[in-house]
């Protein structure tokens, strides 16, 4: 066995005369391995791949006959020999390492193409056990990967079915060689994919083990984020952004959205069509949440979406104008017609019946988002993390997902609040919890009054959701996402006509604002729980 003299050219080029070809996604691995025997480059093969390719007759090599030994232990033992990665990993350009290949009758391998077990796809099924993801688990595939991703300088690697057609080309263009650069690209390419196999393995498992009541959150987080598409800028036209997809991304979302129409997204829409699916997801009868500047400036619910749509216009118009929207229903052509009335930015909901797209699909700059639908409202035991990053660091906590059991509320005034009032208290705690902080929110029992967004003080808050509201606050009811630290809030909240209040309680002044609230004669129950957002 020797290495040809010409295997690299004064180019850069290197020459192509061996490939491991061994693919679990089959898409396009004929027509590659028809070109590489047509540039007389010789295949050695595996398994089901061996046979497909035998099948479309290219003549391959088992590398069960390079290593002399089966494949092994149903398939987990097939490539891990040095037959096989001192092909891949020997350095051309090194006397000694050739020197070895001839003493041990081991052929240079110059290309490598390797798809890995489909773990993703399996632990995307339905009812998958945790036996069968565990064999889905590729062993040899990332070790041969990695090999020639290393020895880039005289290997070229490939992971992704879509580049197939791009090094056939370059191979044509140069009689079987192939350039630094390509090789280079590859090379990032398969560390990166093999990076995201781990990180997909790991954090399966890690969703699989039982914590007994113990926090979640790993001690080394690891984030796979692919980047979807670039925007046009960030929040502000001189910041450049673009919109990176989890890897693990499992629940309908705007990240992994449809969208059916309009213009680009920009990073301030996909930050707002954020806060809106967030708001529409808590909710199981019908709901409409419009968004402005991430904070939700109207929301209405009702048995009909058209009612819970105007319900939610009506509460604050002039913001309403082009917000962004989110539905927890598919937009009936009803819904359609009044949304037309109204500019609005971008739409995200689980479907649009035919009708309702083409009346919306008139305004050519509407956004339309369309997302999977979903099984019922957020849980408190959903998975998932809330990330933000800081300079030189990233938080992590668990989702706010905890949900209000109104059987654990505690009346604090002599007056408990009538069942009118707990259905419209139960509202405002679920859109306050979507509110920044402090926040304040008015509403009766089918939409919000007045949103008191993002204030320093709390009794701030309570006054600005009064000066937003649009219709009458007098019978109104009160969430507040934190404790009233003083009695002001609750005085605000009685001149405004206010009858029941919701919060979490727990100041040290709760006994003044306790007695605040029966002076005006105001229901007041304390959740126990606290929702900032900041």
């Amino acid at each position: 066995m020797t290495v040809p003299d010409d295997h690299r050219s004064d180019q850069g080029l290197v020459h192509v005369r061996r490939a491991l070809v061994s693919v679990s996604d089959k898409t396009g691995v004929i027509e590659l391995a028809a070109t590489l025997k047509d540039l007389t480059i010789e295949i050695l093969s595996t398994g089901g791949t061996a046979r497909a390719l035998r099948q479309a007759g290219i003549a391959v090599v088992d590398v069960a006959d390079i290593t002399g030994f089966p494949e092994m232990l149903d398939g987990r033992v097939k490539t891990l020999h040095p037959k096989i990665h001192a092909g891949i990993l020997a350095s051309r350009r090194e006397p000694e390492h050739l020197r070895q290949l001839r003493e041990h009758v081991i052929a240079p391998i110059d290309l490598v193409v390797i798809t890995l077990y489909p773990f993703e796809a399996t632990v995307a099924r339905t009812n998958v056990s945790f036996e069968e993801a565990v064999e889905q688990i590729d062993i040899g595939g990332p070790s041969l990967i990695r090999a020639g991703a290393k020895n880039f300088e005289d290997v070229a690697v490939l992971v992704d079915p879509g580049d197939y057609t791009g090094l056939l080309a370059e191979l044509r263009q140069h009689k079987g060689r192939l350039s630094r650069v390509t090789r280079l690209h590859l090379a990032r390419k398969a560390f990166a994919h093999v990076a995201r196999y781990d990180a997909l393995i790991a954090g399966y498992l890690e969703r699989n083990i039982t914590t007994g009541g113990e926090s979640t959150l790993p001690d080394v987080l690891d984030l796979r984020l692919f980047k979807a598409q670039s925007l046009r800028y960030g929040e502000n036209p001189h910041q450049r952004a673009a919109l990176y997809r989890g890897a693990e991304a499992d629940e309908p979302s705007v990240a992994s959205a449809k969208q059916l129409q309009g213009k680009g997204l920009s990073f301030n829409n996909l930050l707002d069509l954020d806060a809106a699916l967030a708001l529409a997801r808590e909710f199981e009868e019908p709901v409409a949440v419009i968004v402005k500047h991430t904070n939700p400036c109207g929301v209405g619910h009702a048995s009909r979406l058209i009612d819970a749509y105007l319900h939610a216009r009506a509460a604050d118009p002039a913001s309403a104008y082009g917000g962004v929207l989110g539905l927890n229903r598919a937009v009936d052509v009803e819904t359609a017609g009044a949304l037309s009335a109204t500019f609005v930015e971008a739409i995200v909901a689980p479907g649009y019946e035919e009708a309702a797209l083409a009346t919306l699909k008139e305004k050519k700059a509407l956004r339309l988002l369309q997302i999977e639908p979903w099984p019922g409202m957020m849980r408190a035991d959903q998975p998932g993390r809330a990330l933000r990053s800081i300079a030189g660091g990233m938080l992590v906590q668990e989702r706010d997902a905890i949900d209000l059991n109104l059987d654990d509320l505690r009346t604090v005034t002599r007056r408990p609040p009538t069942t009118g009032e707990i259905r419209a208290l139960r509202f405002a705690w679920k859109v306050a919890k979507h509110v920044k902080s402090n926040a304040i929110v008015l509403a009766n029992e089918h939409a919000t009054v007045g949103i008191g967004a993002g204030q320093m003080s709390r009794v701030d808050a309570c006054r600005l959701a009064v000066m937003k509201a649009a219709s009458p606050t007098r019978g109104t009811v009160m969430a507040s996402d934190g404790f009233f630290p003083f009695r002001d809030g609750i005085d605000a909240a009685a001149a405004a006509g206010v009858t029941a209040i919701i919060q979490p309680g727990g100041s040290i002044r709760d006994a003044a604002v306790i007695q605040a609230a029966d002076e005006a004669d105001i229901a007041m129950v304390f959740t126990g729980i606290r929702h900032f957002r900041h």
